[in-house]
């Protein structure tokens, strides 16, 4: 039999992701009472500016008073997708002690003070859920918290954000340089207007650390995630991946060690082959794949940003958090129950793909090689090509360490033969 009395919902945030989430709430409200097994209400809406037109969003309900309205102490649960560190944390509190459960989409807080989160709903006994923090519409944790609980994860690779994905791929599909695809991204609608946290890997390593954290079962913030982004890339870059039967993606990577002693998380641009299932992400898509000891490789995929696709991963943690409420019980929480490292990178190991300008002269290829040699990195293939006098020089490496790369280019760069080390760029995936 239905409750009768509705679940009350505050809701904090109505931009892109908000009002689409009021939206679907109020046109879908007897499908979300019937899945649920009680009516949810939308009690109230908290805004930064009132007097704004929000189109579908009764203004009755709306408010500028946020932290009143977490604090009612009639709330069940609070909807927090304002964004950033505070106020949204300070509310997020408040919501557990009044009694609320907390359905976020909040990347960046998650990544920095998830530990903390965590622990105060606990203390509360309420539920913390987050899908919507991490590749939108697509479900990635809840199958890593829930589905994947029993079995050991050794390994996240994705791409996380489609703002990157759309401009390298524009890059790749066309041969536009990173500034034409970046002005594209923007006039269709994926790129911000101050594109930073999505161009420079900051969106994308929050959600590494959240990722990381799920599938290890280990703290880890977005301070323990290397981060490179993708403005250095350049077409010549896209260019010499294609003549390798490869594309760049920026890659989002978790992995425990194989002595299990220790993680790394890291976000920069990578070349991947055409043969691995990421290759084929295009447009602004987002795509994750998962290695388990059990279930062995797992991809999943979809629109990774967007009104509609968040709203539809906060809505699926709404539910879920709504039945917890009726069954008086509470959801998985934190898992970690390990203290595993975060590996420098310097320390992690992968294969390298450099780009030399030299003089085109005998003995240029041998020097090189030698300084390769020399530092412990083993070659896998050479490209030379000459004209006038100049030459470029490709390199690919066998797997070596950030640091044994570091030393090998920067002696490179002493050598008179050398003009300038043109890129560096990281290859995986296979």
């Amino acid at each position: 039999m239905m409750r009768t009395r509705p679940l009350k919902v505050a809701l904090l945030g109505c931009g892109v992701v908000g009002s689409e989430v009021a939206r679907i709430m109020t046109t879908d409200a007897a499908d979300l009472a019937a899945r649920i097994g009680a009516p949810v209400e939308l009690a109230g809406i908290a805004v930064r500016r009132a007097g704004r037109v929000r189109p579908g969003v009764p203004e009755h309900l709306v408010t500028t008073d946020a932290e009143a309205l977490v604090k009612r102490g009639d709330i069940d649960v609070v909807i927090e997708v304002v964004g950033g560190i505070e106020p949204s944390k300070h509310l997020i509190l408040a919501a557990f002690k009044h009694g609320a459960s907390v359905v976020s989409a909040n990347k960046a807080l998650l990544a920095k003070d998830g530990a903390e989160l965590h622990a105060a709903a606990a203390e509360a006994g309420v539920d913390l859920y987050y899908e919507a923090a991490v590749a939108g519409a697509i479900p990635l944790v809840r199958p890593l918290r829930e589905s994947l609980a029993g079995d050991r994860v050794n390994r996240v690779l994705g791409i996380v954000n489609g703002t990157t994905n759309f401009i390298l791929d524009k890059m790749d599909s066309t041969g536009a340089g990173y500034s034409e695809a970046l002005e594209e991204a923007t006039a269709l609608g994926y790129a911000e207007a101050d594109p930073t946290a999505d161009v420079e890997g900051f969106d994308a390593a929050a959600k590494a650390a959240i990722l990381a954290g799920i599938a290890f079962h280990t703290k880890v913030t977005a301070a323990d995630v290397y981060r490179e982004g993708l403005t250095e890339v350049t077409a010549a870059d896209i260019a010499s991946a294609k003549q390798m039967g490869c594309v760049v993606k920026l890659l989002a990577i978790c992995e425990r060690s194989r002595d299990g002693e220790s993680v790394t998380a890291r976000v920069h641009p990578a070349m991947i082959p055409l043969s691995h299932p990421l290759a084929s992400v295009r447009e602004a898509y987002n795509a994750v794949f998962v290695e388990a000891e059990a279930a062995g490789r797992l991809m999943f995929y979809g629109p990774g940003a967007g009104g509609a696709p968040t709203a539809s991963a906060v809505l699926g943690d709404l539910v879920a958090v709504c039945r917890n409420k009726l069954n008086g019980a509470t959801g998985p929480g934190d898992s970690v129950y390990t203290q595993l490292p975060a590996k420098p990178m310097d320390e992690v190991i992968t294969r390298y793909h450099v780009s030399l300008d030299v003089d085109d002269r005998a003995g240029v290829l041998a020097q090189v090689a030698g300084v390769f040699a020399e530092h412990g990195v083993s070659i896998d293939t050479v490209r030379q090509q000459g004209r006038d006098g100049d030459a470029s020089l490709v390199v690919v490496t066998h797997r070596a360490t950030d640091a044994a790369l570091s030393a090998t280019v920067d002696k490179l760069r002493a050598l008179d033969s050398v003009r300038d080390v043109a890129s560096i760029m990281r290859v995986e995936g296979e």
